[in-house]
């Protein structure tokens, strides 16, 4: 017996934005599956805290789902996700700065911990180690910019987002997103340029 199910896997972005936006349940978990890795790595190097970016990302998925039905031009999926993800990330700053900061016990920056007087197995080969130790690096100097750099580096260069694209989603120009990254760009560079 066969089945006339489509393809869900082989098709495009846009083909699964428009069957999810007819209920299509099966086409809408595909396009979640897909673009989950990608909002987590936005909110990895958005939030300092590795404990928020689980549930910022369960959050933007979740409006994701909840709000596919709004957007008019699958073809402008990217940037409507990426605006999901701005806005949220803008929540959280505001909410951030009327409670205090938590430090828990727990975290690997507190040199008192566990984690940090246990050796590290997984470290053993010394490439692994060194690439490991420079994304780190690297989402550190990220997470220090200004959120306006921040934000506008992120887009362009993990998401993939054009200027245009980025200037839709931050309400800015294009210029004020091309300054942005070219600031943002020589920021990073000034603050890694002894370890690259």
């Amino acid at each position: 017996m066969t089945t006339n199910k489509p393809a869900y896997k082989k098709m495009t972005i846009e083909e699964l934005v428009v069957l999810s936006q007819k209920d299509d349940f099966k086409a809408l978990e595909e396009l979640i599956r897909r673009e989950q890795k990608n909002v987590f790595a936005a909110f990895s190097y958005l939030s300092k805290k590795r404990e928020n970016v689980a549930d910022l990302t369960q959050e933007a998925l979740l409006r994701l789902a909840r709000s596919i039905h709004t957007l008019k031009n699958p073809k402008n999926f990217k940037s409507w996700l990426n605006q999901i993800i701005s806005n949220l990330f803008y929540d959280e700053l505001r909410k951030k700065q009327r409670r205090p900061d938590i430090v828990s016990i727990d975290e690997e920056e507190n040199e008192n911990s566990i984690k940090n007087r246990l050796p590290d197995k997984k470290c053993k080969p010394h490439e692994k180690c060194l690439s490991i130790e420079l994304e780190q690096l690297i989402k550190e100097a990220i997470q220090d910019l200004p959120e306006q750099f921040k934000i506008a580096i992120i887009l362009r260069e993990l998401q993939g987002l054009s200027y245009e694209e980025i200037a839709n989603v931050t309400n800015t120009s294009v210029g004020t997103v091309k300054s942005r990254i070219a600031r943002a760009r020589g920021k990073l560079q000034g603050e890694l340029k002894s370890y690259i």
